[in-house]
C-alpha cells in the first residue's frame, strides 16, 4: 500500500512546473489533492488529466484575506489536512542595475508574502488538528546572493529563513523546506545560460514525494549540484566573491 493512500494534500502552485509534476506524482501514489494556483482553467485541465477525483481551489497567494477564505474551504472539504505544500513562485532574471521595481515587488508578493500567507492561513488549522506537514519551497538560489538572480534569490533566502524559524517554533508539526537546483520548468526556460546538472520536473517530483515521507527538514536535489552550492554557502565572503567574480 502506498504511503499516500488516504492522504489529503494541498498543493499551492499546482498549475505548472514542479508543482504540477508533484500533483501528478502524488495522485498516482493515491493521494487526494486540493489544487491551487491563479489559473483556474489550468487547474481544471490538470484535474481532468488526473481522473477528476481531486478538488480545485483557485487562489492568488498574495491576497491575504482570499487565502484565509480558501483555507477555510479546504478545511471543510477535507476531514484531515495531512500536508500543505507551497510551490508558487515567479522569476525574472536580471542584474540589479536593470531592476524593474514593479516586477521586484511582484516577486516579493508571490514568492515571499505568499509563503507568509500560507503560514498565516494554514498553521492554525494544523495546530488545531495537532499534527500535519507544512512545506515551503525555497531554492539553492537562496543559499547565497547570485549575479542576475535578484530579487528571486533574495525572496528564496527569506523563505528558507522562514521555514527554519517555523521548524524551530513548531516542534509538534512536520515543517520542511524544498531547495531545488536547476529543474526544467517555464521559470528556468527564461535563463540564457547553461544550467549544470538540470533534471526534469517529473524527476524532481519523485524525489520530493519520497523525501516528504522522511523526518528530514531540507529536501534538496540534485545532490551533486546542491552539495556544491552548500560548499559555496560556507565559504568566507572574500573567497566567495573572488570566486564568482571569475564567472
Amino acid at each position: 500500500m502506498s504511503y499516500y493512500n488516504n492522504k489529503h494534500i494541498w498543493i499551492i502552485g499546482a498549475s505548472t512546473g514542479i508543482g504540477r509534476a508533484l500533483a501528478v506524482e502524488l495522485s498516482q501514489q493515491g493521494a487526494t489533492l486540493a489544487l491551487s494556483a491563479r489559473r483556474e482553467d489550468k487547474l481544471k485541465t490538470l484535474n481532468v488529466d488526473l481522473g477528476g477525483q481531486h478538488h480545485v481551489f483557485p487562489l492568488d497567494v498574495a491576497d491575504t484575506d482570499g487565502f484565509i477564505e480558501v483555507a477555510k474551504t479546504v478545511k471543510e472539504t477535507f476531514s484531515q489536512l495531512d500536508s500543505v505544500i507551497f510551490m508558487a513562485a515567479i522569476y525574472d532574471p536580471a542584474p540589479l542595475s536593470k531592476l524593474n521595481i514593479e516586477t521586484a515587488h511582484q516577486m516579493v508578493d508571490i514568492n515571499l508574502n505568499g509563503a507568509f500567507n500560507t503560514v498565516h492561513a494554514v498553521l492554525p488549522i494544523l495546530k488545531e488538528q495537532g499534527n500535519g506537514q507544512l512545506v515551503l519551497c525555497g531554492s539553492v538560489a537562496g543559499y547565497r546572493g547570485l549575479p542576475n538572480g535578484q530579487p528571486y534569490s533574495a525572496t528564496k533566502a527569506a523563505v528558507i529563513n522562514l521555514a527554519e524559524s517555523l521548524r524551530a517554533e513548531e516542534r509538534t508539526l512536520d515543517i520542511k523546506v524544498i531547495n531545488p537546483g536547476f529543474v526544467r520548468t517555464p521559470l528556468t526556460d527564461k535563463n540564457d545560460f547553461e544550467m549544470p546538472m538540470m533534471i526534469e520536473a517529473e524527476a524532481a517530483a519523485k524525489i520530493i514525494a519520497k523525501e516528504l515521507q522522511t523526518k528530514r527538514f531540507e529536501i534538496h536535489f540534485p545532490k551533486r549540484f546542491t552539495f556544491l552550492m552548500k560548499f559555496l554557502k560556507i565559504l568566507p565572503s572574500f573567497l566567495y566573491f573572488k570566486l564568482i567574480s571569475k564567472k
